[in-house]
């Protein structure tokens, strides 16, 4: 299971009656991992100069990695990630992860960085089967 939902949210989603504020608390209290690196990425990303901001620490354990996996790998939910944080996340492997400011998408270093010679480039043998 991706999500832990709260019946009450359960709920609410039969009646179709879901914002993304509830949403984004739904992921923030059932991936903290996920959760704790977007923020940290997005915070660097805030608070520096830099085109963009990433992750590059490997997760600490499986827990951690799936976590990861399911935030990034689900389009609803990278999706309220990035409207809540207001960045655009773009992912390379079981932990890269990379904000860029909205405006960056489909510029140089955005498209360099989602692109397949990166994504080559980002491989190792000790990230075959993260």
């Amino acid at each position: 299971m991706s999500l832990d939902v709260p019946a009450a949210l359960l709920e609410r989603a039969e009646r179709g009656e879901i914002d993304d504020a509830d949403f984004v608390d739904c992921v923030r209290n059932s991936l903290p991992y996920a959760w704790e690196v977007v923020s940290r990425v997005v915070g660097e990303l805030q608070s520096g100069t830099a085109e963009f901001a990433d992750n590059v620490v490997p997760p600490p354990d499986e827990v951690a990695r799936g976590q990861l996996l399911r935030a990034l790998a689900s389009d609803a939910i990278r999706g309220g990630l990035e409207r809540h944080f207001g960045v655009k996340l773009a992912f390379q492997n079981c932990h890269r992860v990379a904000a860029f400011p909205v405006s960056a998408v489909g510029g140089e270093t955005y498209t360099t960085f989602i692109g397949t010679r990166a994504q080559l480039l980002n491989q190792s043998p000790e990230l075959r089967n993260c």
